[in-house]
C-alpha cells in the first residue's frame, strides 16, 4: 500500500511539473504584434524660428502595438525609437537623429530641440528648406524578432541660424601650425600650403600632408602667438584620427594622426567640432 502511494504521488508531481513547464513554455510563444501608428500634431509643415525657440515644434503620438504571447497581451515594457531622417535616405544616413523612450507614447519636440537634431545631427543648411521623415519603431528589449516599424510621416523644416559654439577669426582667416606640418612650429607658417580655404562664414577647410604622431593648433592670424585655437584633453579629448571639440584659447595642441599622410582637416566653428579625413 505505501508503495503504490509512493507511485501515485510521483506521478502525480510528474504530471504537474509537465503541465507547469508546457504552460512555461506556452506563455513564451511570441505572436506577434501590431504595427504602431504615428501621428502628429502638425501636417506638412514643422514651423521654427529663433524667436520662438522654447516653443513647441511637434507631438509625435503612436499606438502600442500589443504584442501577444499565448498566454496574452504582453506586459513587457515596450521600447519605442523615434527615428528623423532626410526625406529619400530611407533611414540609413549615418547621421540621423534617434530618440528612445520606455513605456511613453508620445513626446513633444520643441522647436529648439528640433533645430538642434537639424544642424548638429542631420547638418542642414539654414539657407533653404529641407525635406524629413519621421518613423517610430517599436520592439521588446531590443530583439530584431519583435521590431515593428510605423507609418512614416514627412515634413518640410527650414533649420534657423543660431549663435556659432566657437566664434570664428574676426581675420577671416586660419592658420595651420605645428609638428605635424612641413613648416614646424615656425610662425608665420608657409602659405597658401597652411592656409585653410574659407568655406563659409562658420567652415574652414584644408587637406595637407601631416607627419604622423605629431601636433598643431589653428592660429586666426598669421605670425601671431597672441591667440589660438585648441582642444582641451581634461574635459574633451579628441581623437587625433577623426577629430573631436575644439575652443579659443583652450590649453593643449591637437594631437595629429598616428600614421604620416594627407589628411583634409574641417574646422566647424558653428558646431564647436573638428574633423579629420584620411584622404
Amino acid at each position: 500500500m505505501k508503495t503504490l502511494l509512493t507511485k501515485i504521488l510521483l506521478l502525480s508531481a510528474t504530471i504537474s511539473m509537465l503541465w507547469s513547464c508546457q504552460k512555461d513554455q506556452a506563455m513564451e510563444v511570441f505572436q506577434g504584434g501590431t504595427a504602431p501608428v504615428l501621428t502628429a500634431s502638425v501636417t506638412t509643415t514643422i514651423p521654427l524660428g529663433y524667436s520662438t525657440a522654447a516653443n513647441e515644434a511637434v507631438k509625435l503620438s503612436w499606438t502600442n502595438p500589443s504584442y501577444q504571447f499565448a498566454s496574452g497581451v504582453s506586459s513587457q515594457d515596450v521600447t519605442y525609437l523615434v527615428e528623423i531622417d532626410t526625406s529619400g535616405a530611407n533611414f540609413t544616413n549615418p547621421n540621423k537623429k534617434t530618440l528612445s523612450f520606455s513605456k511613453d507614447l508620445s513626446v513633444s519636440i520643441s522647436q529648439s530641440s528640433l533645430n538642434d537634431y537639424l544642424l548638429n545631427q542631420l547638418l542642414l543648411n539654414t539657407t533653404m528648406t529641407h525635406n524629413i521623415e519621421i518613423r517610430v519603431t517599436a520592439s521588446l528589449n531590443g530583439t530584431t524578432a519583435t521590431k515593428l516599424v510605423s507609418n512614416v510621416l514627412k515634413f518640410a523644416v527650414t533649420p534657423y541660424a543660431i549663435p556659432p559654439k566657437v566664434n570664428p577669426p574676426t581675420t577671416g582667416k586660419l592658420y595651420l601650425v605645428g609638428s605635424a606640418t612641413a613648416g614646424g612650429w615656425s610662425n608665420p607658417v608657409p602659405v597658401p600650403t597652411q592656409q585653410f580655404t574659407q568655406v563659409s562664414a562658420t567652415l574652414y577647410t584644408i587637406t595637407i600632408n601631416l607627419t604622423g604622431g605629431q601636433e598643431y593648433l589653428f592660429l586666426p592670424l598669421n605670425g601671431d602667438w597672441g591667440h589660438k585655437f585648441a582642444c582641451n584633453k581634461t574635459t574633451s579629448p579628441p581623437d587625433g584620427n577623426i577629430g573631436g571639440d575644439f575652443g579659443f584659447d583652450w590649453n593643449d595642441n591637437f594631437p595629429g594622426p598616428s600614421a604620416t599622410g594627407t589628411y583634409k582637416i574641417d574646422v566647424d566653428f558653428q558646431r564647436g567640432k573638428f574633423t579629420v579625413t584620411k584622404q
